[in-house]
């Protein structure tokens, strides 16, 4: 695992890519620090400089991601790699690690940033809370670094790696508008429970490659949405809306930024990586035997 990390940490700068994300993100959060927190006195560098530009991991973490695994599929090392002594979940972690370590520059140009106003005469309260804030914000780069990487599992082509990550962290982004739409009737929640019932059928007979499997599945899980939608639709509905609420990845850091420091903020940016390495790790330990 470590010789992965060295490795991916080590590329990322031998071209120009690392270095032009770093300067991307850095240039985005000095731009707002120096027109908001300098030009105007504000010692919140949470709120007017990170959630202000936490919009540009939509862009930053995609292209971060996008050849972690696609790349390496593309370019056949994939199979040197599952044949190597390293363990799945090390070239994973391994992997994510140096992603994660790459992020950290230019959070730590942030961290100087934050530095610099309480050199100015920002209060420790304000220190602490800024540095909670970037803390949170970390986790949350971190956490849609995992989404991504699995995303570009999925895939041999970069950019269709890209841009499957873009798509799916700009859903994020969205979800809490999508969420209060659909959360106003149980109609939208029985659609989409039904689609969600048919994702799975077809997964579980694609993976016991036997189509009764999977329509019998559907057919089940129909049934029993139906059958909750006739006699406690509210039930539905509220399901519905806790399962766009999981889906709110940038929401919990908007909360943080507000002044309510959140634990299980915390806890749900610690969970998502877990869950979303657990699945690239699968993902690789099928193709090793496919």
């Amino acid at each position: 695992m470590i010789a992965i990390f060295k490795r991916e940490f080590r590329a990322s700068f031998t071209g120009m890519m690392g270095w032009l994300l770093t300067a991307f993100l850095a240039a985005a959060s000095g731009l707002y620090f120096f027109a908001l927190n300098l030009g105007y006195g504000l010692t919140d560098f949470g709120y007017y400089t990170l959630y202000r530009t936490v919009f540009v991991l939509l862009l930053y973490v995609p292209v971060l991601a996008m050849r972690s695994l696609a790349e390496e599929r593309r370019a056949r090392t994939d199979q040197l790699l599952l044949t190597s002594p390293v363990p799945v979940w090390g070239i994973v972690v391994g992997k994510y690690l140096a992603m994660c370590a790459l992020f950290a520059v230019p959070c730590g140009v942030d961290a100087v940033m934050i530095l610099a106003l309480r050199a100015l005469g920002c209060t420790a309260a304000s220190l602490a809370s800024n540095l909670a804030s970037l803390l949170c914000y970390y986790l949350l780069g971190c956490a849609a670094i995992a989404v991504c990487e699995f995303l570009s599992g999925l895939t041999e082509n970069q950019i269709i790696a890209a841009l499957l990550g873009f798509g799916a962290l700009l859903s994020a982004y969205l979800m809490p508008s999508l969420r209060s739409m659909f959360a106003a009737g149980s109609g939208a929640a029985l659609l989409v429970f039904t689609a969600l019932a048919a994702v799975a059928g077809f997964l579980v007979g694609l993976r016991c490659r036997s189509l009764t499997a999977g329509c019998l599945l559907f057919a089940l899980l129909a049934a029993g949405i139906a059958v909750l939608f006739t006699v406690r639709s509210a039930w539905l509905t509220q399901a519905f809306s806790r399962v766009l609420g999981a889906l709110c990845l940038f929401e919990p850091f908007e909360s943080f930024v507000n002044g309510s420091f959140s634990v299980p903020a915390l806890v749900y940016y610690l969970t998502v990586p877990a869950l979303f390495l657990f699945f690239t790790a699968q993902q690789m330990e099928k193709r090793r035997w496919v």
